[in-house]
């Protein structure tokens, strides 16, 4: 155990089947070896104290580069790779930045990592979950069942934050800023087929899942974070929405307000890459491809680097988190007005979750993910606020993001949860 965090030696329990972003190559033969748990409350460096309880677990983090290329072991007992689970809030700490509101799930940690070792045995998990948290203690269980969504600020008050972005924009506070706002509804019955549900949306990248004593997260995300392959950290931030369409499709490529915006975060995370020590120039690979997730299109572009030099693990989340995405520009300005603005704390969504392993590493974005804990079910959606945007438009589209998820948990529908 390291000081400021919560470090377990006994078995891992309630890990998810295929952990996000683990390689193909050791699904089906890892298990749950041993998990590392941080709170705010903890305080501490939560990047360097992860980064020492991986290191000192067997999982070199210190150096990337040596993770990135190194051979990947597949002996029985062998460290395979940790989940990851970083909040919004974490990465905030992790820069000095404002963490935002009291999270509505102050339950689940800030920072979750369940190492994982190899085993001689193709374990044959399914998609079955263990029990997960809020569901009846009966034989059988109730019926799965979710209540009346509750939402944590009405329409007007969502746009009216929209209003103040444009206010603090035109104060030269900020250029741009990542607006979420937050529903839950009271739930009976097994979450678990409700959250695989989410977990398997078109386009959900880092489709997964990953659960504690009393509490789940589902992710549907289709953004990366932070990836680092063959010697290269590569970012591939979303930013811009439209309906999967071929009218949808041609507004997003059309639109110079959506691609204003997402430039300007493409300038961020070329930033955020540059001042890390030991990466080599930054290139833009790719820019504003449309991908769709779900029924929505969306604009995705692809950041890199080479690493040339030590890089580890603490630095890297240090210079992503939170994501540029869902944050804005200048980063620690924007995390001042959203914890301004916003009526509670993100919790588990705007963060990141993924995988920590021998010879990659692969985060995720914690956008279109969901919680559930003490009976209840929670929801985030927003998205970027610019000059140039209509607050009525604004709510629309947190709105339209929310929709497919929403779906999705309420049952299984007759056009695969389209």
């Amino acid at each position: 155990m390291f000081h400021g965090g919560r470090g377990y030696d006994h078995c891992a329990t309630g890990a998810p089947a295929v952990p996000p972003g683990s390689p193909a190559s050791c699904q089906r033969r890892h298990r749950p070896s041993c998990r590392y748990e941080w709170y705010l409350s903890d305080g501490g460096d939560p990047a360097e104290l992860l980064s020492a309880w991986l290191e000192n677990n067997g999982l070199p983090v210190r150096k990337l580069v040596l993770t990135a290329s190194s051979f990947h072991p597949f002996g029985a007992g062998t460290v395979c790779g940790s989940s990851l689970y970083v909040s919004a809030a974490a990465g905030s700490v992790m820069i000095g930045g404002a963490p935002g509101r009291p999270s509505p799930v102050p339950g689940i940690p800030d920072v979750v990592a369940v190492l994982y070792r190899h085993t001689d045995d193709d374990l044959d998990r399914g998609d079955d979950l263990p029990a997960l948290p809020g569901g009846d203690d009966v034989s059988p269980p109730a019926p799965w069942s979710i209540g009346a969504w509750q939402d944590s600020w009405t329409r007007d008050e969502h746009a009216d934050a929209v209003r103040a972005v444009h206010e603090a924009i035109a104060r030269g506070d900020v250029y741009q800023v990542n607006v979420v706002g937050h529903v839950s509804a009271p739930y009976t019955g097994d979450p678990g087929p409700a959250l695989q549900r989410v977990t398997k949306l078109p386009g959900a990248r880092y489709g997964g899942i990953l659960t504690g004593r009393d509490w789940a997260i589902a992710t549907a995300s289709p953004e990366t974070l932070v990836e680092v392959r063959d010697g290269r950290v590569i970012t591939r931030p979303i930013k811009g929405t439209r309906p999967a369409t071929a009218e949808g499709r041609r507004e997003l490529l059309a639109s110079a307000k959506e691609r204003a915006e997402h430039v300007m975060i493409v300038d961020l995370e070329r930033n955020d890459l540059a001042r890390l020590n030991g990466v080599g120039p930054v290139d833009v690979d790719e820019l504003f491809a449309v991908r769709r997730w779900s029924g929505l299109w969306q604009a995705e572009s692809q950041v890199s680097a080479p690493i040339e030099g030590d890089l580890g693990l603490a630095d890297l989340l240090r210079a992503v988190c939170p994501g540029g995405s869902v944050t804005g520009a200048p980063k620690l300005a924007a995390l001042d007005v959203i914890a301004a603005l916003e009526p509670v704390g993100r919790g588990v969504a705007m963060g990141a979750l993924g995988w920590v392993g021998t010879n990659h590493v692969d985060l995720g974005l914690t956008i279109r993910t969901v919680a559930v804990t003490g009976g209840r079910v929670h929801l985030w959606a927003g998205g970027g606020i610019t000059w140039d945007s209509d607050p009525d438009a604004e709510v629309d589209e947190a709105a339209a993001k929310a929709g497919p998820i929403r779906a999705a948990l309420a049952g299984p529908t007759r056009h695969g949860n389209e």
